[in-house]
């Protein structure tokens, strides 16, 4: 099962009724925050969610609406007693963005470890989750997240029975990869069948549509993309900052075959998104305009 909840979804500067767009998924009580705006601190706390229970941050680029929240959020942290290291992940220029914002924070009682991505594609495993980082186009590096937990497969009795794999340790190789009994060691691949199918979710803001989102959003259980702009006359507009379009970020979901799609990261300049739901539903009827502290479970289909 994987726990998803927006914690904002404004984009360029928080509002009254939005704060700025932030993602938080747990796992297995590990929790991944996708980046960490202005206020993002606050919005965890309005969601339910602890400072504390946070494992992971990914960064999706440094504008200042995605990252300017780092040094409150570092140091609720540190006033609230936390003493395990924190890892974040972003594009070029995280060491020199983090660094920088850590002048006010710069004395905490965990550590900080950097993972700054190189390639256009990074691989990261946190949590039994395999997450992907993939560039996009706006106007400073910046990338989405594809989150995948997979699954094994089902337990086959019969296959263990053929392969003289002893009762005793069929439990454990439903939970682990070996186990030994009596000197030998049985294996799980042994006993299970194909992989079944996972949960994905895929997070990508502040872009113009480009291939990669399509490819990470393959079957997602759940999609996230910006809608910065939901008025068709806002089109030049959108090229012209790189960003997306309602109908867009539908075009994409459908492209992709994801299951559902949730529209975030909305213009100050457009007070009621709800307006322009019916556009992007036309092309991607699973389409939502969500809102801060929109949350789901994901859980596997059988």
């Amino acid at each position: 099962m994987l726990d998803a909840a927006l914690l904002g979804t404004g984009g360029t500067m928080p509002m009254k009724n939005r704060w700025l767009t932030s993602l938080i998924v747990r796992h297995e009580g590990q929790s991944v925050l996708i980046d960490c705006g202005e206020g993002t601190q606050i919005a965890l706390k309005c969601a339910g969610r602890s400072v504390q229970k946070l494992d992971l941050l990914c960064i999706t680029h440094y504008h200042a609406d995605h990252i300017s929240g780092l040094p409150g959020l570092l140091l609720s942290m540190g006033l609230e007693g936390r003493t395990e290291p924190l890892t974040i992940c972003g594009p070029a220029g995280l060491r020199k963005t983090v660094e920088g914002l850590r002048v006010i924070a710069p004395e905490l009682p965990f550590r900080i470890e950097l993972i700054e991505f190189t390639n256009p594609t990074e691989k990261l495993s946190f949590a039994g989750l395999e997450i992907i980082a993939f560039a996009v186009n706006h106007t400073m590096p910046c990338c989405g997240y594809r989150l995948h937990l997979p699954r094994i497969g089902k337990f086959d009795p019969e296959r263990a029975k053929a392969a003289g794999i002893p009762m005793r340790v069929w439990g454990l190789l439903q939970k682990q990869e070996s186990a030994e009994f009596e000197g030998v060691t049985y294996y799980q691949h042994q006993v299970l069948g194909a992989p079944r199918r996972g949960l994905t979710l895929t997070y990508c803001t502040d872009t113009r549509p480009v291939p990669a989102i399509t490819e990470y959003a393959q079957d997602a259980d759940l999609l996230i993309l910006e809608g910065m702009y939901g008025e068709p006359e806002k089109l030049a507009k959108a090229h012209e900052t790189k960003h997306m379009m309602f109908t867009e970020a539908a075009q994409i979901a459908k492209d992709a075959g994801a299951h559902t799609l949730w529209l975030t990261h909305y213009s100050p300049s457009m007070p009621n998104p709800q307006d322009y739901l019916l556009l992007a539903r036309s092309i991607f009827p699973e389409t939502y305009c969500a809102h801060d502290g929109q949350e789901t479970e994901l859980r596997f289909t059988d």
